[in-house]
């Protein structure tokens, strides 16, 4: 798996990489719909997730009142974000960690490699992390001699393959158990010679090949689901296990964390520890939930750092529209409604956040200076569904639609709109318009139109003559259809 900056977005060399030699998103999608295999495995796999989710949320008669709660609560920490922080670093540090602040990438990636130079280890154990996708961390930390081991089970087939995530509970869904059981005997020295594709195989053998990590590993990389600000506890839920086990068992734990993560009180906890894993995992609760503050003498790790990563989400905040996707919770259910996702996979989005929330949070970090970044905003068809299952009642589709007209101000439509604007303000304007287009019905075809129209619309044949004309010559001057009488 391999990342680079776009030379055309200033904000994405110091935000979030993008994945080498991506298009834009209609040219990488156009490309992925013709691969049958990749729409099968989505769509049984989404389609599975999405049947048992909805299961999940309806055994509660009061879910409802639990989503508008979550989005009650993100906004007003949003709102008072500072004040909640300072709360947090105080607390941290009173607790024994310490804390550090990233405005970008760039300084989360250095702070934590320099972390792990200062313990003299080249290896670390990762708990799944989306904010160290997100920042590139692997990557970086392998510029300076480390190697950062996935210990998330899918997360683990994504490495070996040398491949990128593509769903953000279920970074290998677009792969199916014959290709993991080969990826296995090919890529793991510990796999049986006679291994199969049951899952509970495939998960036995990389149980074996992570065993001997987490027993000998002395430090630990993780991201965090929430942190609370009124005790300074971080919190990382879970269904394998492997993220207890690198957080109890190193002697050196760094998180990550994006500063939308944060919650005011524990109290808030109880509305987020329901909505989370019944949209997730379409479980009651998160099997693992794994929750610490600072360090505890003899007890887990003993040196414990807390990157504080911005990376944009602070001119997020300052958008009115677009700040409700720093509510999101990971939860992966608008990527198992979207018909877009499903049929063009995570691969298509160029960036570690695919679906629809990838489309709106993305383009707002990195900006939209790129030809991936001003094209994610158009991968959807507006249907809707993203923000019915949302637990925090993001409105993709309104923020979609905002970035879209931000979009259009950096691409040739604009011009066009501006100009038929023009024209439709003058009857004898836009009556000279049809004359000309009428008589080169036959040229337009061959002209080359805007992309984000052109990409995705045929044009439509240009009659013989217009509206206005078949009138004055059916109907002569009585009449006149511009005054209605």
């Amino acid at each position: 798996m391999s990342a680079t900056t776009d030379p055309h977005a200033d904000a994405t060399a110091t935000r979030m990489p993008t994945y080498v030699g991506m298009p834009s998103f209609p040219k990488a999608a156009h490309e992925a719909v013709a691969d049958t295999r990749l729409r099968r495995n989505l769509a049984h796999a989404t389609g599975t997730i999405r049947e048992r989710r909805a299961a999940a949320v309806t055994e509660l008669d009061d879910w409802a009142e639990l989503r508008d709660a979550g989005k009650r609560i993100k906004d007003h920490t949003l709102e008072y974000l500072g004040h909640y922080l300072r709360m947090l670093e105080e607390k941290v540090t009173a607790a024994g960690g310490v804390v550090h602040w990233a405005r970008d990438a760039a300084e989360a990636n250095a702070i934590v490699a320099r972390l792990v130079k200062e313990t003299g280890e080249t290896e670390v154990v990762k708990v799944k992390s989306m904010a160290t996708q997100e920042i590139g961390l692997n990557e970086a930390l392998a510029e300076h001699g480390i190697t950062a081991l996935e210990t998330d089970l899918a997360e683990l087939i994504v490495q070996l393959a040398d491949d990128r995530p593509s769903h953000i509970l279920v970074p290998a869904i677009h792969k199916n158990r014959a290709e993991i059981r080969d990826l296995f005997s090919h890529r793991m020295p510990s796999a049986p010679a006679d291994l199969t594709d049951e899952p509970a195989d495939l998960a036995e053998a990389a149980r074996r090949h992570l065993r001997a990590k987490f027993l000998t590993a002395k430090v630990a990389v993780s991201g965090a689901n929430f942190a609370i600000a009124d005790t300074g506890t971080v919190l990382v839920v879970e269904s394998e296990g492997n993220g207890r086990m690198c957080l109890t068992l190193p002697e050196t734990l760094i998180t990550v964390m994006g500063v939308e993560k944060l919650l005011p009180t524990a109290r808030d906890l109880e509305v987020f520890l329901q909505l989370l894993p019944r949209s997730s995992t379409a479980e009651r609760m998160n099997p693992y939930t794994s929750a610490w503050t600072g360090v505890t003498p003899g007890d887990g790790p003993q040196n414990f750092h807390l990157v504080l990563l911005d990376n944009g989400r602070t001119d997020v905040r300052d958008d009115e529209v677009g700040r409700q996707a720093l509510r999101c919770i990971r939860c992966s259910a608008c990527l198992n409604v979207c018909p877009v996702y499903a049929r063009a996979g995570g691969h298509a989005y160029g960036s570690p956040y695919p679906g629809p929330i990838g489309a709106i949070l993305s383009p707002q970090i990195r900006g939209i200076g790129s030809k991936v970044d001003a094209s994610l905003p158009f991968a959807s068809s507006l249907c809707g569904a993203c923000y019915e299952v949302c637990p925090v009642a993001i409105d993709i589709p309104e923020v979609l639609v905002h970035l879209r007209a931000k979009a259009a101000k950096k691409l040739p439509e604009k011009a066009v709109m501006k100009t038929a604007a023009w024209g439709l303000r003058s009857p004898a304007r836009l009556a000279l318009g049809q004359f000309v287009a009428g008589k080169a019905r036959f040229v337009a075809p061959h002209l080359q139109f805007p992309r984000a129209w052109a990409d995705t619309r045929d044009l439509p044949a240009l009659p013989k003559e217009s509206f206005r004309a078949w009138w004055k010559r059916t109907r002569g001057d009585a009449t006149d259809p511009k005054d209605g009488s």
